[in-house]
């Protein structure tokens, strides 16, 4: 994962918000509550999973990085 690129990263750690979105979105679906739980397990893991492997693809630097854009994106 070390050589996948800053932009690889936030690209994956963006991935998981339609995922959220899809994960809760669902529940207003009609239908059963057994296709719901299943609905909600897969969309959720899927949101986790891409989390976590953004993070790990942009590493602590990368983190840093991202933060202060969004600081300095903030106060202008």
């Amino acid at each position: 994962m070390k050589r996948l690129s800053f932009r690889t990263g936030v690209v994956v750690l963006l991935c998981c918000i339609p995922c959220y979105i899809l994960s809760f979105a669902q529940m207003a679906l009609p239908i059963s509550a057994a296709a719901k739980g299943v609905l909600w397990f897969v969309l959720f893991g899927l949101a986790k999973t891409t989390q976590y492997a953004g993070l790990t693809i942009l590493g602590v630097e990368g983190v840093k990085r991202l933060k202060a854009w969004y600081k300095g994106e903030r106060k202008a």
